[in-house]
Formats: C-alpha cells, sequence, structure tokens
C-alpha cells in the first residue's frame, strides 16, 4: 500500500512539473514574442518614412537673436505641410530657401553662406526690427529673393498683431481699471523724441514706469498688471512706415488698456485698427492738450466706453513666439512668383 501511495505521489508531482514547464514555455514566448514587436514599431529619430511628395526644406542659418522654439510644429491655419524646418547646414545644399535674419547676420558678409549657392535657391531677408536698428544692409544687396518684416509690402508680412473677427461669443468683460497710466520702456535714451515727450507729459499727468530702469514687470504678470490701467503710451523706439510693434498689439489692446500711441502717421495706424480704438499724440498741438484730454476721458465713463466698441465684433491677436513668423515662409514658397533677386534691400528698407 505504502509502495502505491508513493508512486501516486510521483504521478502527481510529476503531472504538475509537466503542467509547469508547459505554462512557463508559453508564457516566456508570448513575452519574448510581444516585446520584439515592441521594438520593431519604436519610432526613432533616424528612421522616417520617404514622403510622396519632395519636401521643401527650409533652414534657419541661425536662431533670431539666439531664442529658441519648436521647429515644425505649425499652426493649421499656415500650412506647415510639405516642408521641413531646421538648422542643420549640412542640409544647405538641398535647402530650397534660406531665412537670414538680419541683426543676426549684419556684421559683415562671413556671416552669409559662403558654400557655392544652389541653382534656384530662395535667400530670404528677414526682419522685426525697424530701419534704425538694422544696420549694414549694403552687403546683402542683389543677395535676397524675398523680404520677409512688419512691413506690408513684404514679400512674407509678418506683422506683430491683427485683428480677426470673432464669432460674438467673445467675454466682453473690461479688467477693473484702478489706475489711469502706464507705460514700459527699456531703451532709455533722454535724446529721443519720445523720452523727450514723455517727460514734458508727466509735467501734467501722473505716469507709472516699468522697465529696466523703473519698476519691474514680470512676464508671468505683465497682462495682470498693464490691465489695471486705463491707458497705454505706446511710443514706439523709431517712427517708420508700418513700424506698429508689440508695445500696441500686447501691451495694450491685450490689456484692455487704450493706446496712445506714438509711431507713424494716423492713417498708417489706420489700416490695421479702428480709428476710434487709440489715441495718437499728434492729434494734440502740446502735450498738456493731450494730458487734459485723458484726464476727461477719465471722468466721462460712456466717453471712454467708445474706445472699446470695435470689441464687439473684433478681437486683438499678439502672437509671442518667433515660430509663427517662420511657419509663413512654407506657404510663400508654394505661393512664390517666377524666381527673381531684390533690386536693393537698403533702398526698399528706409
Amino acid at each position: 500500500m505504502e509502495n502505491k501511495i508513493q508512486t501516486l505521489s510521483c504521478r502527481k508531482f510529476l503531472f504538475f512539473f509537466i503542467i509547469q514547464v508547459v505554462a512557463a514555455f508559453f508564457f516566456f514566448s508570448v513575452s519574448f514574442h510581444g516585446k520584439r514587436r515592441n521594438i520593431a514599431i519604436e519610432p526613432t529619430d533616424t528612421v522616417t518614412s520617404k514622403p510622396e511628395e519632395p519636401v521643401k526644406i527650409i533652414l534657419l542659418w541661425t536662431w533670431p537673436f539666439d531664442f529658441t522654439f519648436p521647429l515644425n510644429q505649425c499652426p493649421r491655419e499656415f500650412d506647415g505641410t510639405g516642408c521641413f524646418f531646421t538648422l542643420n547646414r549640412s542640409l544647405y545644399s538641398e535647402a530650397a530657401a534660406v531665412v537670414l535674419h538680419s541683426r543676426n547676420v549684419c556684421s559683415d558678409r562671413n556671416q552669409l553662406p559662403q558654400a557655392p549657392r544652389p541653382p534656384k535657391q530662395y535667400w530670404i531677408w528677414f526682419t522685426l526690427e525697424s530701419p534704425s536698428h538694422n544696420p549694414n544692409t549694403g552687403f546683402m544687396e542683389k543677395l535676397i529673393n524675398l523680404t520677409m518684416s512688419y512691413r506690408a509690402d513684404s514679400d512674407i508680412f509678418t506683422p506683430y498683431g491683427w485683428l480677426e473677427r470673432h464669432d460674438g461669443k467673445e467675454n466682453f468683460s473690461m479688467p477693473v481699471k484702478t489706475k489711469l497710466v502706464a507705460w514700459a520702456v527699456s531703451n532709455w535714451n533722454p535724446s529721443a523724441r519720445r523720452i523727450k515727450y514723455y517727460e514734458e507729459l508727466k509735467k501734467h499727468l501722473a505716469i507709472d514706469m516699468f522697465g529696466a530702469m523703473h519698476s519691474p514687470l514680470p512676464r508671468t504678470q505683465h497682462i495682470e498688471i498693464l490691465s489695471r490701467y486705463k491707458f497705454y503710451l505706446t511710443f514706439e523706439n523709431s517712427i517708420h512706415e508700418d513700424y506698429i510693434t508689440e508695445k500696441l498689439w500686447h501691451n495694450a489692446l491685450t490689456s484692455w488698456a487704450v493706446p496712445v500711441v506714438m509711431g507713424p502717421p494716423r492713417d498708417n495706424y489706420e489700416r490695421y485698427i479702428p480709428p476710434e480704438s487709440f489715441i495718437h499724440v499728434d492729434d494734440f498741438p502740446t502735450a498738456k492738450e493731450l494730458a487734459d484730454y485723458l484726464h476727461a476721458l477719465d471722468k466721462d465713463d460712456n466717453k471712454y466706453m467708445q474706445y472699446f466698441n470695435w470689441r464687439k465684433i473684433l478681437k486683438p491677436i499678439a502672437p509671442e513666439g518667433w515660430d509663427v513668423h517662420y511657419c509663413k515662409v512654407c506657404k510663400a514658397l508654394k505661393e512664390a512668383p517666377s524666381y527673381r533677386t531684390f533690386p536693393s534691400i537698403t533702398k526698399w528698407f528706409k
């Protein structure tokens, strides 16, 4: 009997042992094949599918002012399909276009590409600075094919901001206004017209100052702070056609402050924003008369609110990053006219 019991025990042990071996084999087999399958489909930086159509390589010769931003992530409205943005200069000979940020290459001609230029390659001259701050354009004469700037007559128009119609569901709730006038300025040149005008204006009007030489204006609190003010001084650092910068679009309009502008003539502003949306310093013979007008608006809510009627149908767009501007290059290349060389950057951009 004891031998029979031992025999049954051995058989049970052998049976369970075989079951465990089979189960283990099945488990490791499935795990191995599952892992191999995952490795096979894992995307890498070096393996990409061949595009059905040729891709236009757009080479950024430098980062603008060394500011970096994500490449190849253009918003849908800019149609970046069919283009590949890169800073890899080894792709120079294959690039359909090279974007030259003026201030990064203006020191001398050696900052431009030195290798032989491929046939029909577009060189795109790009700037968001005014002619007063774009030196040494002479050595780029007859090298540029397309212009890209805030100027409306550029081949690629890259304004600091613009207005768009909204669907009527936009929030028309104005931030609470507890203060009168603000100005943020870092480039403090006592001989500049805007500084001289400010010195006269402040004799008749309290102005809260922000910037490098004044109270700090943290980037994370920029709009929150400026939205407390009824008016914002949008004084440009130089006066040129279409040079209407973030001072208007971001500092003033985004913060719901009425912009008091110093820049190109009123009719130039009115190409981009409604005439009743801003106050131009040139509308007043003296700084004191401007100050008196702002004081009067401060006491007349109905008249002050008329400067916001346009917001019932329009909203300001003020992109902060550089990528929006570069994304426009792709569509421009697809629609570019026949290849030509721009006659003179220096004569045009002045």
